[in-house]
């Protein structure tokens, strides 16, 4: 980062016991200037294929963006998504982030996340959901039975 804030940093449990990573990033405004913003990664086990990232600027707005997780983990390594949310290494000098750019209509914001807190909780979510098994809870049955339940009709 750019050295003018601390990488402050924070990995904790929630009070719902669900993993949580707080981290200070930077919105890079231009060439020389950033702006920190506190970015809050959460994950759910019972929807283990999304991250809900939380971004808040202090005394600001707080925003939340709903990011696959396989595109966060591969975009640690390598270019990754399409459209509204992308991510990719990058390297200046020694130093390798990554690269997270968020569009909405008409406005786009990037930011430069440490890569090393961000890969360690990935990795600790994918210990409670490993990467193929995201669909293993959900009773196929039931959803198909209820997928090919006729609609029921309301008369008041």
């Amino acid at each position: 980062m750019s050295g003018n804030q601390p990488n402050r940093q924070t990995r904790r449990t929630g009070s719902d016991g669900r993993p949580e990573l707080g981290l200070d990033i930077e919105r890079v405004l231009d060439l020389s200037t950033r702006q920190t913003v506190r970015a809050t990664f959460r994950f759910d086990p019972d929807a283990p294929w999304v991250v809900p990232v939380e971004l808040a600027i202090e005394g600001g707005p707080r925003v939340l963006w709903r990011i696959g997780r396989d595109l966060l983990q591969q975009g640690l390594h390598s270019v990754s998504g399409l459209g509204d949310v992308q991510i990719w290494p990058s390297t200046i000098g020694d130093r390798t982030t990554a690269r997270l750019r968020l569009t909405s209509r008409d406005t786009a914001a990037l930011f430069e996340l440490p890569i090393p807190p961000l890969a360690q909780w990935l990795a600790d979510t994918y210990d409670l959901v490993p990467a193929g098994a995201e669909l293993s809870e959900i009773d196929w049955d039931a959803a198909t039975a209820d997928l090919l339940q006729a609609p029921q009709t309301h008369c008041d």
